[in-house]
């Protein structure tokens, strides 16, 4: 038996029953529908983060896309700057220019994880299962970066020491505070990751039995 065929693993038997058949059908369609969830997600913003400072009463807004920052950038930039944090913007550039190829790829290896029968299928689909974690992880080290690398030529580099918001939840930042929540295309990264685990467990139940027979 080939590389390729011991990967991939043994087809749907023929001739199967509506009740029989629909066993293969459940993890198809699990990943299928994670697999549409993180498409949907691109467009959708990922975090969301409210800056309350007294010469705001209403709160300034950021909005994290998997892509793009959106909100009051100029302003949380223009506070920044006293306190010598560097511009929004200037925060994971790499990663805002490939997020959209990267989830792109997340959803072709759901697609092709399809036609895999075999235990190797948690190769293709654990990148999409670990990705709402890794987002978070990334954000929080970013977070943890620009609010430990402050300029100390800045005008109020000397009231302020280096600190870092949390990723989620509220923080305390001098006079400031700060509430960052999930936005609804993380929550629909986070479905899809608990859809495919639940796919895993359904392919488990159906294809485990037909490995054994070909093996």
């Amino acid at each position: 038996m080939s590389v390729f065929k011991r990967f991939v693993g043994p087809r749907i038997p023929e001739g199967l029953s509506t009740t029989d058949r629909r066993r293969f059908v459940i993890p198809i369609a699990l990943f299928v529908v994670a697999a549409g969830l993180l498409i949907v997600s691109i467009f959708l913003p990922y975090w969301e983060m409210t800056l309350l400072a007294p010469q705001y009463p209403k709160g300034l807004h950021l909005t994290a896309y998997a892509n793009r920052l959106t909100g009051d950038i100029f302003e949380i930039d223009g506070l920044n700057h006293y306190i010598g944090m560097r511009p929004l913007d200037e925060a994971a550039q790499f990663e805002k220019s490939v997020s959209v190829i990267g989830i792109v790829a997340l959803v072709m290896l759901l697609l092709a994880a399809v036609y895999v029968h075999t235990k190797w299928v948690v190769l293709l689909v654990l990148p999409a299962i670990l990705m709402p974690l890794v987002f978070l992880v990334d954000l929080q080290w970013w977070l943890w970066k620009f609010g430990t690398d402050l300029d100390p030529a800045a005008p109020l580099s000397s009231a302020i020491k280096p600190f870092v918001p949390s990723v989620l939840g509220r923080g305390v930042i001098a006079q400031f505070e700060t509430v960052a929540t999930p936005g609804i295309g993380l929550w629909l990264a986070i479905l899809a990751s608990i859809l495919i685990i639940v796919g895993l467990y359904y392919h488990r139940k159906a294809y485990k039995p037909l490995a054994d027979m070909a093996a």
